[in-house]
């Protein structure tokens, strides 16, 4: 029974992040993003919620199987699920910073590292359980996409570069 409980609250937990960023930044979506000038290939905004909650339950649950197959937080789960800890705490990072910061600085240099982290964490689960590994490919293929577009938002609004001075 046990099992299930585990299950659950490693699929679960990448929500907890992602919604309270949402939920600190709401305020600046309409405010602020809308106002940007974006690409026209800008995915539209109710896309996200939908995608993220994909995308985060699939990285979830694969992190599940990695703890298990690794029986637990042995020492072998340190690197594997300390990349996933890591790439999942600047994943929760990027919205305060580009939303609620609207610092287009920190937020390309905090998705470039997570690109990295999120790719490393892919390749170290590949060996470990397969399929773990392939549940991150859509996730590492929106953070492509939203790389590109962190990046074109960055080079295309260059006055709102530096954090918000109110």
């Amino acid at each position: 029974g046990r099992m299930w409980a585990y299950t659950v609250g490693f699929t679960v937990l990448p929500h907890v992040g992602g919604f309270l960023g949402w939920f600190l930044s709401r305020k600046e979506i309409p405010a602020w993003y809308e106002k940007l000038k974006k690409p026209s290939w800008c995915p539209p905004r109710r896309a996200f919620p939908v995608a993220w909650t994909v995308l985060y339950t699939g990285m979830g649950y694969a992190s599940y199987l990695v703890w298990n197959d690794l029986g637990g937080c042995s020492s072998k789960a340190i690197v594997p699920l300390g990349l996933y800890g890591a790439q999942l705490a600047l994943n929760w990072a990027w919205p305060p910073l580009f939303f609620g910061a609207h610092n287009l600085n920190l937020a390309l240099v905090d998705i470039l590292l997570l690109d990295g982290l999120a790719t490393g964490t892919a390749c170290s689960w590949y060996r470990i359980n397969r399929l773990a590994a392939l549940l991150l490919l859509p996730y590492l293929g929106w953070l492509a996409m939203a790389t590109c577009l962190t990046i074109r938002i960055w080079k295309d609004n260059p006055e709102q570069k530096a954090a918000k001075s109110d």
